[in-house]
């Protein structure tokens, strides 16, 4: 995702979690965790809006490897 070509009118894309990639299951803690190292802005941004458009996202898609394979 290119985020800095989108048009100026056009609204930031919400992102989730749960479909990211990057949040990953611990099987120590028995929980799910943000595996980037957000820095302290960024971390804060993210706690303070419940529409944060998180610049690391990356849809997990789990047939990519297998297509790259064909």
């Amino acid at each position: 995702m290119a985020y800095g070509n989108k048009k100026k009118d056009e609204k930031a894309k919400v992102t989730s979690c749960d479909l990211c990639q990057y949040y990953i299951y611990d099987d120590e803690t028995d929980s799910y965790f943000c595996s980037i190292n957000l820095d302290e802005d960024e971390m804060a941004r993210f706690l303070s809006t419940s529409n944060y458009a998180c610049p690391y996202f990356v849809m997990y898609d789990e047939y990519k490897i297998v297509r790259r394979q064909n």
